[in-house]
């Protein structure tokens, strides 16, 4: 995971950034506004998806022309400096799809109940336009994965994922019977409901639920975690970054099974279908406005119960050695 400072824009361009919002929730859409008004205000002009644009009621209105907006999603957050997302981690999720392709760095506010991938909360509204306006900003790089689905050994499918990359069982009452390879050598056979390829972004949602471990997003590592599996050995593990996982759905197996990746895009996989899932070539560029360490984070968004802690002063404290008083007899 690297830093990088906020990208000055080309001289003979304007400043340009690419709002997102959950506009079916009216709170959202309030925030949305001010941002774009606070925005403008400053100079910049602010893309909008059209549809959006509607459901804002900003076409036609008095920002314009600062205000464009752009019909094809894929192509939203070109020459955008950074995409402002609106929302849960659910949209940050949609922002990331997005703007996959464009590299645009996301800075999430969020609305929703965690937010592990946003930088903002709802209060922080005012502080956070003018951290963009000043660029008092770095962006990170997340590791993202690169998926291929291959039936009949045709590829299929090939698409990407933040968080995870998940293969489960499509009908309830079944199970499903898959064997897992790791840098192209058989591992184990699971008869399980799933099983979740995640990174170290996503370890802290699928990953998380299904019993795998938190991992820092500094550590470069890809995870696979089982679910409800019925073996002798379904660890969760952590492997390279260079490892390529596969997946193989048995040939025997009753019924089919999905692939989900970030609980967005889905492609459904019949007996014998194989995933390979390996690091992405393109990574996911998050915006940070504060250095805040991972720790801090998830106390924060875990509500961790960490009283009693008396840290590095207490620390500091015990390690000074204690000068004994000398009596000295003159």
């Amino acid at each position: 995971m690297t830093d990088h400072p906020a990208p000055a824009p080309p001289h003979d361009d304007v400043r340009r950034v690419l709002v997102l919002a959950h506009t079916g929730r009216e709170e959202a859409r309030e925030v949305a506004r001010d941002c774009v008004r606070a925005l403008t205000a400053h100079g910049m002009v602010v893309r909008l998806l059209a549809e959006e644009a509607e459901d804002l009621d900003l076409v036609g209105g008095t920002l314009e022309p600062a205000l464009e907006t752009v019909d094809a999603a894929q192509h939203a957050g070109v020459g955008c400096e950074l995409a402002l997302v609106i929302g849960g981690d659910g949209s940050i999720l949609r922002a990331a799809e997005m703007t996959h392709a464009s590299g645009t760095p996301l800075l999430g506010v969020n609305l929703g109940h965690v937010g592990f991938l946003a930088e903002a909360e709802q209060d922080d509204v005012e502080s956070t336009i003018d951290a963009i306006v000043a660029r008092r900003y770095v962006t990170e790089e997340r590791l993202t994965l690169d998926v291929s689905v291959y039936r009949d050994k045709e590829l299929v499918a090939e698409t990407f994922a933040l968080n995870e990359a998940s293969v489960e069982k499509a009908a309830r009452e079944r199970m499903l019977e898959v064997v897992v390879e790791i840098d192209g050598r058989p591992l184990s056979r699971w008869g399980c409901d799933g099983v979740v390829c995640a990174t170290p972004t996503g370890s802290t949602a699928y990953n998380f639920s299904a019993g795998g471990p938190v991992v820092w997003p500094g550590v470069e590592a890809l995870l696979i975690v089982p679910i409800s599996a019925h073996a002798l050995f379904a660890r969760p593990m952590v492997v390279a970054p260079t490892s390529v996982l596969a997946v193989e759905v048995l040939g025997n197996t009753e019924g089919a099974g999905v692939l989900w990746c970030d609980g967005r895009r889905t492609v459904d996989l019949p007996p014998g279908a194989r995933i390979e899932v390996r690091r992405g070539a393109r990574p996911v560029r998050l915006v940070r406005l504060h250095q805040a360490p991972f720790t801090d984070r998830l106390v924060a968004k875990f509500d961790l119960p960490v009283e009693g802690w008396r840290g590095a002063a207490e620390r500091r404290r015990r390690e000074v050695p204690q000068v004994e008083e000398v009596s000295v007899d003159v």
